[in-house]
């Protein structure tokens, strides 16, 4: 009980002190310097804050996507199936070949960003279910279609058959909500 009433009056003397007259204008300047280094802390948050695109990710996408009912980021994805099917216009079968292997490269892309595991597309296709992709099947034969295209120099792709395969990814595409 000694040692606290000694302990007591020890922080009694050291508040009179530092409010004794001839340390309260040290305090003032004390204080007037903690307030400038705290403002200056702040405004260097603020500065990194709108500098960086963690306040884009953070604030903006979540309100784009409550305004427009639209997962953030699709146009994006319109933009790039549509240059995809651009590539079916040119007439040339390597326009053809590379619309299906860059469809089959942005439905791998998507998956892996809805975080379904796997090193490559197929492994993400097998832990796949009908019910989370109904055209599942199709799909593997589209990439099947987009693996020979790659292993095989020799393999003859038709304005048809790249099609029918673009049309299986824009469904699956589509079931997945991605635009």
């Amino acid at each position: 009980m000694i040692k606290y009433l000694k302990m007591d009056s020890l922080i009694q003397n050291l508040i009179s002190f530092l409010l004794s007259p001839q340390f309260e204008g040290w305090l003032l300047v004390l204080r007037i310097v903690f307030i400038i280094i705290s403002l200056l802390f702040l405004l260097f948050i603020i500065f990194s804050l709108f500098s960086t695109q963690w306040l884009k990710e953070l604030i903006v996408q979540d309100w784009v996507e409550f305004f427009t009912f639209r997962p953030y980021g699709i146009r994006r994805i319109k933009k790039i199936w549509n240059r995809i099917m651009a590539r079916l216009e040119s007439g040339l079968e390597s326009e053809y070949k590379l619309a299906v292997i860059e469809a089959d490269s942005l439905l791998d892309d998507i998956l892996k960003r809805m975080g379904y595991l796997g090193q490559t597309l197929g492994e993400r296709l097998d832990r796949l279910t009908a019910a989370s992709l109904p055209n599942i099947e199709e799909i593997r034969v589209s990439h099947q279609t987009r693996n020979n295209i790659i292993h095989d120099p020799d393999y003859r792709l038709s304005l048809d058959e790249a099609r029918k395969t673009l049309e299986v990814y824009e469904q699956a595409l589509r079931d997945l909500q991605a635009f």
